[in-house]
């Protein structure tokens, strides 16, 4: 997965920009889907934002973002709302689907 990572009115440190990017990989485990994200930090007097815009493939992209004073956590917040997010899209699109032919037909359906 691709992801591009921006700073807006502030610096952000080697480490913050590598949890960044491990926090996106995880992502895929609840979407395979997911082919990019831009993470935007940006900092506005004393309150620190990230948002994360997550492109799915042959769907919206998913978009987050949370406030708070320190970027570590802020990101932390924003990972586990996009891991909501995605969790629910992928249990919509699953429960309208078919039942699998593995499963077969009931007994006494067909004589």
């Amino acid at each position: 997965m691709r992801t591009k990572i921006a700073a807006r009115h502030c610096e952000i440190s080697d480490p913050l920009r590598e949890r960044a990017e491990t926090q996106m990989q995880r992502l895929t485990k609840y979407h395979p889907r997911v082919s990019g994200a831009d993470v935007i930090f940006s900092e506005v007097k004393r309150s620190r934002r990230v948002e994360v815009i997550l492109s799915v493939d042959g769907s919206e992209p998913v978009v987050a973002h949370a406030d708070g004073a320190d970027f570590r956590t802020v990101l932390d917040k924003v990972a586990d709302r996009l891991g909501r997010k995605l969790r629910r899209r992928r249990a919509a699109r699953t429960d309208h689907q078919a039942p699998s032919l593995s499963e077969g037909v009931p007994t006494g359906a067909i004589e």
